[in-house]
Formats: structure tokens, C-alpha cells, sequence
């Protein structure tokens, strides 16, 4: 009994980050916008569009401010906090992102 609950709080701090969280990255503006999802994809999220995506929590997504072909930085991390359903205005993430790295 002594080890299961050992275990049970050895573990519990790391099951917070497996928390699987969908929502919609929504790309209001009129250009493309190029991700970096490790382990899950590489969404390019077109002009105006909408995408629906469940990533767990702790998740980093990448984005490429320089385009395509550049070097790619943090855009964010998903929060164990973010509530279900929550709708992502990735256009503005990035442009707020890209003035904060001085781009």
C-alpha cells in the first residue's frame, strides 16, 4: 500500500501535463501562417480559416516569423489552465510574439 501511494505522488505532478485540451486556432489575417507542432504536425493555417486541434498540456507550438524557410521560435505553451473549446487567434499571437523577439 506504502508504494502505490508512493508512486501515486511520484506521478500525480506529471498528470497534470497529459491533459488533452481541443481547440480552434483561428487565423484571421490575409496571409498564411506556418506552425511547428512536435509530435503532432506542421499546420499551415491558411488566409481567414479556421483549425480544430487537441494538444495536451505543456505542448510547445512553434511558429516561423521570418517565413517558411526561417528559423523558427516559440509562439506558446499550452496551459493546463486553458478551458476546453477555447478559440486561438493565432494571427494575433504572432504578431504580438514577433514585436516581443524584436522582428
Amino acid at each position: 500500500m506504502k508504494k502505490i501511494i508512493l508512486l501515486i505522488l511520484v506521478i500525480a505532478p506529471f498528470l497534470a501535463f497529459t491533459q488533452n485540451i481541443p481547440m480552434t486556432f483561428h487565423n484571421g489575417s490575409f496571409v498564411s501562417i506556418y506552425l511547428s507542432i512536435p509530435g503532432v504536425m506542421n499546420p499551415n493555417l491558411s488566409p481567414k480559416s479556421n483549425s480544430g486541434v487537441s494538444l495536451d498540456a505543456g505542448q510547445i507550438v512553434y511558429f516561423f516569423p521570418k517565413g517558411k524557410k526561417g528559423k523558427k521560435e516559440i509562439l506558446f505553451t499550452v496551459s493546463p489552465t486553458w478551458k476546453k473549446d477555447t478559440i486561438l487567434h493565432i494571427d494575433e499571437i504572432v504578431k504580438t510574439r514577433k514585436k516581443s523577439l524584436g522582428y
